[in-house]
Order: C-alpha cells, then sequence, then structure tokens
C-alpha cells in the first residue's frame, strides 16, 4: 500500500527531473546558437565600421575610433568617393558602380523569375502528372546536381562564342543558362507530393484544369517553398563572379562582383576603407531581402524535403 501511495509522487519527481533536465538542455542550445550567431555578425559589423572610417584610422587599425571612445568622425563620404575611383561608363554616363548595379539587378530578376516558372512547372509535372519515364528523366534532373560547376563551366562557355550562339558579351549568356535549377525542381516536387491528391480530385469535380489547379491551390499552398527557391537563386546570382567575368569583355557588361574584384586589385587594395565602403553596398540587398523573407524561407527549409 505504501508503494503504491508513493508512485504517484515518484512519477511527478520524474516528470520535473525531466522537464528540469530539457529545460537546461534547450537552455545550453540557445547559448550555444546566440553566440554562433554573434560570431557570424562579426564580420558586416566589422565590415561596415570599416567602410566610415578614415584612412589613418584604418591604417591605426582603431575598432571604434568615433566618440565617446575616439574623436574622429564617421566618413560617409568614402562610399561617394569609392563609386568616383570606380569611374563612369562611357556609353551612359553613369558611375561605373550604378552600371554594375543595375546589370545584376536586371540579370538576377530575370533568373529569379525563370527559376521560378520552369521550377514550379517542372515540379508540379513531377510530382503531380503520370507520364512514361518519369521516374527516370527526374534521376536525371538529380545526377546534374552532383557534376562540379567546374566540369560544365569551359563547355558553356565555348557555346557562348560568336561561332555558336554568338551570346558572348550579352545579357543573353548572362541570364540564359541559368534560367532552370534542378535544386529549386528538387525542392518544390518534395513539397507538392505532400499536398492532398484529394485536393485535385475536388478540383476536377469544380472543373479545374491543371493549369487552374496549379496556380489557384498548389502555387498559394507552396509560397514558402517557392520564396525560398527564388531567395536561394538571388543570392547565388548576385553573387555569380566567374560566369560574369568568363563571359563578358567591356565594363559596361560587368556586374557588381566582377567590379568589386577589379576594385580590389586596383585602388581599393591599398585603401580598406574604400574597399569595404563598395562591399557594404554590394551585400546591403542581400542583407536586406532576406530580413524581409526569413519568415518564410525558414519555412519553406523546414516543410520540404520530408517525403521521398
Amino acid at each position: 500500500m505504501a508503494t503504491a501511495a508513493q508512485s504517484p509522487s515518484v512519477a511527478v519527481a520524474q516528470a520535473q527531473s525531466t522537464r528540469t533536465l530539457r529545460s537546461r538542455t534547450q537552455g545550453w542550445i540557445y547559448l550555444i546558437l546566440i553566440i554562433v550567431g554573434i560570431l557570424s555578425l562579426i564580420p558586416f559589423v566589422w565590415m561596415f565600421l570599416t567602410s566610415v572610417k578614415t584612412y589613418s584610422d584604418v591604417i591605426a587599425l582603431k575598432f571604434w575610433p568615433w566618440p565617446p571612445i575616439g574623436t574622429s568622425q564617421p566618413a560617409w563620404g568614402n562610399f561617394a568617393e569609392a563609386m568616383a575611383r570606380i569611374g563612369t561608363d562611357r556609353d551612359t554616363g553613369l558611375p561605373l558602380f550604378v552600371r554594375h548595379l543595375l546589370n545584376t539587378t536586371f540579370i538576377t530578376v530575370a533568373v529569379v523569375v525563370g527559376v521560378t516558372l520552369t521550377s514550379v512547372l517542372a515540379a508540379y509535372a513531377f510530382a503531380q502528372l503520370r507520364f512514361p519515364g518519369k521516374g527516370l528523366i527526374f534521376i536525371i534532373v538529380l545526377i546534374t546536381l552532383m557534376i562540379p560547376d567546374e566540369v560544365t563551366l569551359v563547355p558553356r562557355a565555348v557555346m557562348m562564342n560568336k561561332n555558336y550562339l554568338g551570346w558572348y558579351n550579352t545579357y543573353l549568356a548572362l541570364t540564359m543558362p541559368f534560367l532552370v535549377s534542378a535544386f529549386g525542381i528538387f525542392l518544390l516536387r518534395q513539397f507538392f507530393m505532400q499536398i492532398p491528391r484529394d485536393l485535385w480530385d475536388a478540383a476536377r469535380i469544380d472543373g479545374a484544369g491543371h493549369l487552374r489547379y496549379l496556380t489557384t491551390v498548389m502555387v498559394p499552398l507552396a509560397r514558402p517553398a517557392i520564396l525560398t527557391v527564388a531567395l536561394f537563386n538571388f543570392i547565388w546570382t548576385w553573387n555569380e563572379y566567374r560566369w560574369a567575368q568568363l563571359v563578358t569583355s567591356s565594363e559596361s557588361m560587368r556586374t557588381v562582383s566582377v567590379g568589386l574584384q577589379g576594385f580590389l586589385q586596383a585602388e581599393g587594395g591599398t585603401e580598406t576603407q574604400l574597399a569595404m565602403a563598395v562591399a557594404v553596398m554590394v551585400v546591403l540587398p542581400i542583407l536586406v531581402l532576406y530580413f524581409f523573407t526569413q519568415r518564410y524561407f525558414t519555412e519553406g527549409i523546414s516543410t520540404t524535403g520530408l517525403k521521398g
């Protein structure tokens, strides 16, 4: 009887001990994540602070040269001076950095829109339609993910030559090879496969075809995954360096990554504050975009790839 009477209290004690252990574990996890997050922010903080320092403060290795610790004032003019040092576009008269920024924006928007459309359509076909060879074709798509980009870089660049497609030093060369993403197809296909088939049956009863079902049912439900694909491709395209350098020859066709590298190899390599000012202007659009889309990005990653 004593054992039976004590068993509820023992169970309560064990439950409390489990909750305490779980709370401590979560506390350590949060602490580690906070530390890792702070360490990840340090390079960005240093980059921004350096971008508004004077040359003498950079040489003196001062982390915070402004009041109340120091006497210097933020050198906001570094951004304008860096743009002036990069030069001017001969064709339009715009600062060359602005021309690079416009090129990168146009290329990135074109690639993101193209990849989103092709990924949605292909993923829907692989997830919802039945056609001969679907499994084999999807395996071939996945195989392309395993091929290093360096293997196809030179053949693709040769195809841009005037003897083949004739796209060298044009926007076509900077956009067309990237309008299809095997990763985007895979990610969206995984998400589409989680949507119940009953929704398609109900849509058929209402007289909807595949296109209407895709646009009115599947796309709204898959919005987090679609935004994740768009964000990934935005980052990849915005930061692309090797391809843009390989298939362009004129400064007016360069992108911000190529322009930044050229600036670092020239005057920016000796004046760190100007190089960091350009780097801030290059990185800022990505940070702003991620700040507004991080909720969808996290949701898209956590809800895809769960079903084979």
